[in-house]
């Protein structure tokens, strides 16, 4: 058995050449084959990455959201068509989509109605169905941890995070039987971050640069309330003592080595000392029974 965790977008709303938006493709390989594929969050360019991973639109048994942000979810009529049109011959399972309660919710369901025409236009050149195979569920933002979804091997739990004004804004932990998978989504360091990554072997982390943010005007700081300051990370990583924790969604978005290094080094004042990825897209971590390999 095997779990790869591939970062399928490192992006902020803040486009760059290099990296793809929010996403986290987390794929699960049980000893007879069966391949669990779920993604997590579908910001701009997350259709590409995954084939760039292996997987496919037509391969994910399930979507989740963390929250209605324009760069976590702009890729997801893309996600959402392409899982129809690629799917020629009819053969793709339908596609469950879990979305927060709210305003995620209510994007979820208005998404489409753009595309009506377009989709019965499709529909009456192959004879088939108009309505993409995507099945919608809403669930209410839990204080704790609580499981939203499972099949036979792994199970995902979702757990309120904080990320005012947003409403609703949630991370997730994955549970398999190679280990444990805990993603932030978008949000401060807090205590909710903590309940989903107690005992996680992987913590998807998002992050930002404080001191760097702080030189903007004043009127153009106000980001700093709602996301995750790199040397709280360290602190909270080390106190939970995980093992490896990757970082995405970096803000102020790296363009050199030393950048990257900065996201590093002040992790590491805040006192963690297990293995750091400052995550390109694609980078991914792989977890078995007795392996765990980052590339």
């Amino acid at each position: 058995m095997t779990t790869h965790i591939t970062i399928t977008g490192t992006g902020t709303p803040l486009a760059t050449a290099d990296r793809a938006g929010a996403g986290v493709l987390v794929r699960h390989i049980a000893d007879d084959g069966t391949e669990t594929h779920l993604q997590f969050d579908a910001g701009r360019a997350t259709v590409t990455r995954l084939l760039a991973a292996g997987s496919s639109p037509a391969k994910l048994n399930a979507t989740f959201l963390t929250h209605y942000h324009s760069d976590h979810v702009v890729g997801l009529q893309d996600l959402v068509l392409s899982h129809w049109t690629m799917d020629v011959y009819d053969e793709a399972d339908r596609m469950a989509l879990y979305a927060p309660n709210g305003s995620t919710m209510r994007f979820c369901e208005r998404m489409l109605g753009l595309w009506d025409h377009d989709l019965e236009v499709r529909a009456m050149h192959n004879l088939r169905d108009p309505a993409p195979k995507v099945d919608i569920i809403g669930f209410d933002a839990p204080k704790t941890p609580k499981q939203i979804w499972s099949n036979e091997h792994v199970r995902v739990l979702a757990g309120e995070v904080r990320h005012e004004p947003v409403e609703g804004a949630v991370g997730f932990r994955i549970e398999t039987p190679d280990g444990v998978v805990a993603i932030s989504g978008d949000t401060v360091v807090c205590d909710e971050v903590a309940a989903l990554a107690e005992g996680a072997d992987v913590v998807v982390y998002e992050a930002m640069r404080m001191d760097v943010i702080k030189q903007r005007p004043v009127d153009k700081q106000y980001i700093i309330h709602y996301h995750a300051d790199t040397r709280q990370i360290g602190e909270q990583m080390a106190r939970l003592d995980i093992p490896t924790v990757m970082l995405t969604h970096l803000i102020p978005a790296p363009h050199t080595d030393a950048d990257k290094q900065a996201f590093a080094d002040e992790v590491r004042e805040g006192g963690y000392t297990g293995e750091l990825m400052v995550c390109d897209d694609l980078d991914t971590v792989t977890l078995g029974s007795d392996l765990l390999e980052a590339n």
